[in-house]
């Protein structure tokens, strides 16, 4: 049984193309649902963080103070990994595109980019192996992206095994683009 409330699109879920009163489309926000490798993956380093944050106690209580601070400041860099993890993927706002990776942000203006829905060998959950599947990809100033890697994939964390998924979110953000930017 679905729980709508507890969903991350579920602005995009309406029936209708207004927005509703609640919505403020000058948020940034993720057009679809983190994966399920994506939340896996950070629910694994949460639980490892969990343990570190027991020894720390455990350690600071039996040996020294500093040496509880480092093993806390371990379980802190896990934690902040874990949310960062979270964090990755495509934005949207009326601002713009946005894209967050695991050191680096980058956001581009509607005016300056647009969005297509390409067949190519894509990169099978961030690794070096590739696979045929479907990319959105990025198109700055009229040319092609070149050396950007795709938006979303479908093999990547978010949308491995959920090839309805990817298709709802490209849709969403080449809606996004149509409606803000050059489409």
């Amino acid at each position: 049984m679905p729980l709508p409330f507890l969903t991350a699109d579920r602005a995009f879920d309406a029936a209708e193309d207004v927005a509703l009163p609640f919505d403020d489309r000058d948020r940034w926000r993720r057009p679809y649902r983190p994966g399920p490798w994506r939340v896996g993956v950070a629910a694994i380093w949460l639980l490892l963080a969990s343990y570190v944050l027991f020894a720390a106690v455990v350690i600071a209580l039996t040996g020294t103070p500093a040496e509880g601070g480092a093993v806390f400041g371990i379980a802190l860099v896990m934690i902040a990994v874990a949310l960062r993890m979270l964090r990755m993927g495509v934005w949207v706002s009326t601002r713009g595109l946005r894209r967050a990776g695991f050191f680096r942000t980058r956001t581009m203006s509607w005016d300056r980019v647009a969005v297509r829905t390409v067949q190519q060998p894509v990169r099978w959950l961030g690794l070096p192996r590739t696979v045929q599947g479907q990319a959105l990809a990025l198109v700055r100033d009229g040319r092609p992206g070149g050396d950007l890697p795709p938006l979303l994939t479908t093999h990547n964390a978010d949308f491995l095994g959920r090839v309805e998924a990817f298709d709802r979110a490209a849709d969403a953000v080449e809606a996004w683009a149509a409606e803000y930017g050059r489409g």
